[in-house]
């Protein structure tokens, strides 16, 4: 066993021949009671040796549809982390800090896929995986929506998030770390707290590289939409401004089932109801303002998406795939209407361009992909490369083999080859297995490795890989065959020039 000591007290890990873990370390105090809704408290010490062998608690959250994704154990008391590392021996390893997906109403970071042993080992780094609050546990909107709730904030997830950055600051040389090479990264809505993150205030200086997986600056949430969804949480509830105090009184599980009810009124409408919001004092600036301002500017930036990403959100829905040209022209004008710009049958022209042979489902996935995750994600690199010489681009094209392929490379496909966990509960069917998986998941590791340890321009087989710039969009390809791209798909991505 092997035993560290923290700022808070002394931990005790697993050991193994190659690597030693961490599991459960808390870094700030539960969120319980009067701390309900408020930003993250230190954590109390602890004497004695505190056994670190049992991954925390994620915060309270729906049941995962997923097969494989199931997060552990649920509690309120969820602000802990997990410390994956060759060796505790102070050896100023790069660090990396994993901010997981889920909406920002579901996941861990201690699901079987984010195992971080592989990744340590391989690149010799630390791999921190971290719990942040959820759903209206960490992203309503008290001060937003002008509720009288004492000590409450907005963006207390996201405040979870710079607490858990603080606390690898202070502690991580401990564990062989090296404090001033932290690289933050994410996927999905953990895409998105990366680019937040990117833009708040508190997080500056707590690390060094970021990188933004299926994610990009889109991620918030307008005051107005706050308010609104901070308002149908309380009438949900049964709760009026007069008794918003009862907030504080309810088991979890409450407010849990009464969040799901609200995204499911507010589906097609809102597209993320829990989330940060742009507030006055924690993220005085929407991300993608403060980007394109420099305000990342120091900050190395790796981005992208998968091809096919909005596959894994209709492919539990049977008859989308039954969706004919009439029906198509109908979803594809309604999107472009909520955001006032766009003509649906141009826009659908230039897809089948491309894919002449593709059914009209395969091409409403195909826009709703770009129009959530490809376009932001280009955007972000076209802000960022502006201040930022090292800023890299790719596009993960390798599908699952999932339902006679039916999910191509969907949303999610490239965690196992990031995790290197291509043999965790469930990932071979869905993700793919092999020697050619293999091979694929060690190029994708070594590619975040040598990023995160700031040899951002050596690629091994991919040479001609270089920074992502308005004029060549130089971006990697990763699938079993590897390349370099010169802006891909370039009518599909200008036929988005000037829709929000």
């Amino acid at each position: 066993m092997a035993i560290v000591e923290t700022t808070s007290g002394r931990v005790e890990g697993r050991e193994t021949p190659t690597h030693q873990t961490f599991l459960g370390i808390p870094f700030a105090a539960s969120p319980v009671g009067a701390r309900r809704f408020a930003p993250p408290a230190p954590p109390p010490p602890w004497t004695g040796v505190r056994p670190a062998v049992e991954p925390g608690h994620a915060c309270p959250q729906g049941e995962s549809l997923l097969p494989g994704m199931a997060p552990g154990s649920q509690g309120e008391d969820c602000l802990s982390l997990n410390v994956y590392t060759p060796s505790a021996d102070r050896g100023r390893r790069p660090v990396m800090v994993w901010l997981h997906g889920g909406g920002f109403v579901g996941g861990s970071g201690t699901q079987a896929l984010y195992d971080a042993s592989r990744l340590a080992v391989r690149g010799d780094v630390v791999v921190v995986t971290v719990n942040y609050r959820l759903g209206a546990l960490g992203f309503l909107a008290p001060v937003a929506a002008g509720l009288d709730l004492p000590g409450a904030a907005d963006n207390v997830g996201m405040l979870d998030q710079v607490a858990a950055l603080r606390w690898v600051r202070e502690n991580i040389a401990a564990f062989g770390g090296d404090p001033a090479k932290v690289t933050i990264f994410g996927e999905s809505a953990g895409g998105m707290s990366v680019t937040t993150l990117l833009a708040m205030p508190a997080a500056r200086g707590l690390f060094r590289r970021a990188i933004a997986q299926s994610g990009a600056a889109q991620g918030t949430c307008s005051l107005t939409d706050a308010t609104r969804v901070t308002n149908l949480l309380l009438a949900e509830l049964g709760i009026t401004r007069a008794t918003v105090a009862k907030l504080r009184d309810l088991q979890a599980e409450e407010i849990v089932a009464a969040q799901t009810k609200v995204a499911l009124k507010l589906t097609g409408d809102v597209f993320l109801p829990w989330a940060p919001v742009v507030d006055p004092v924690n993220l005085p600036v929407a991300p993608s303002e403060a980007i394109a301002s420099g305000a990342a500017k120091d900050v190395p930036l790796l981005t992208g998406t998968t091809l096919d990403e909005w596959r894994l959100f209709t492919f539990l829905t049977p008859k989308h795939r039954e969706l004919d040209e009439a029906g198509l022209v109908k979803r594809v004008a309604r999107r472009l209407e909520a955001i006032g710009r766009g003509d649906a049958a141009e826009m659908i022209a230039v897809y089948r361009n491309g894919r002449a042979a593709a059914p009209p489902w395969q091409l409403f996935d195909a826009i709703e992909s770009d129009r959530h995750f490809r376009i932001p994600a280009i955007r972000l690199a076209e802000s960022q490369c502006a201040h930022q010489p090292h800023t890299y681009m790719y596009l993960f094209t390798w599908p699952s083999p999932a339902a006679g392929g039916l999910l191509g490379a969907c949303h999610a496909i490239e965690l196992p080859f990031v995790f290197g966990t291509l043999d965790a509960p469930h990932m071979a069917g869905f993700s793919g297995s092999g020697q050619r998986a293999e091979q694929l998941s060690q190029a994708v590791m070594d590619t975040w490795l040598r990023f995160a340890s700031g040899d951002a321009d050596a690629h091994d087989g991919l040479t001609h890989w270089q920074p992502y710039e308005a004029e060549r969009r130089c971006t990697v390809v990763l699938d079993a065959e590897s390349s370099v791209a010169r802006d891909p798909q370039p009518a599909e991505r200008a036929a988005w020039a000037g829709i929000p």
